[in-house]
């Protein structure tokens, strides 16, 4: 048996038949917009590209580079963090087109920190890619061929992009001449 519809009319398909609550048009949609927004402000964005953090922005991780099992420094999702040795304290290299190969570890606010006690100090530079994070005077990047964590397919690269240590020193910042910076 069919019960007649009330006044408010026929219960609507996405109406939970228990809930007393109604959304109207505007308050519907202000809901809606206001969940779109939290969404889009959470975002998903690779890991593996620049990423702009408010929290630890490095973390230290035991994986194989070059054959060998080597202590290594990470963003807080695990991927391995590089440097360039043309760049130096001051001066940022590697930007534009360079910086799509090789996205810099950027970071909004505040001061970088590491889950890991470090030897040397977390720092930032401002240039050419925002507030980008310094390991001992050398910004550091991820690289585009790093496809996940604990992976380090960017050693060596061009003779001049090498695995972030904890050990590295502001000697290894020495220009080579081996050549341009992927990318540029």
């Amino acid at each position: 048996m069919m019960s007649a519809p009330t006044a408010a009319g026929p219960t609507p398909a996405w109406r939970h038949p228990g809930s007393t609550r109604r959304p109207t048009g505007f308050a519907g949609l202000a809901a809606l917009a206001a969940v779109a927004a939290l969404v889009a402000a959470c975002g998903s964005s690779s890991s593996s590209g620049s990423s702009s953090t408010g929290g630890s922005a490095v973390a230290v991780a035991t994986i194989t580079v070059s054959g060998s099992s080597e202590q290594v420094l990470t963003n807080s999702s695990g991927y391995t963090l590089y440097y360039l040795t043309q760049d130096s304290p001051t001066s940022v290299t590697c930007t534009g087109s360079c910086a799509q190969t090789w996205p810099p570890l950027l970071l909004s606010s505040g001061q970088p920190t590491s889950s890991s006690s470090l030897p040397q100090a977390l720092t930032t530079v401002s240039g050419g890619n925002g507030r980008q994070v310094e390991y001992d005077g050398h910004p550091l990047y991820h690289y585009s061929g790093d496809s996940g964590p604990n992976q380090s397919n960017g050693e060596g690269v061009d003779g001049v992009w090498f695995v972030a240590t904890p050990s590295i020193s502001s000697a290894s910042a020495t220009p080579s001449a081996a050549g341009a910076p992927n990318g540029y």
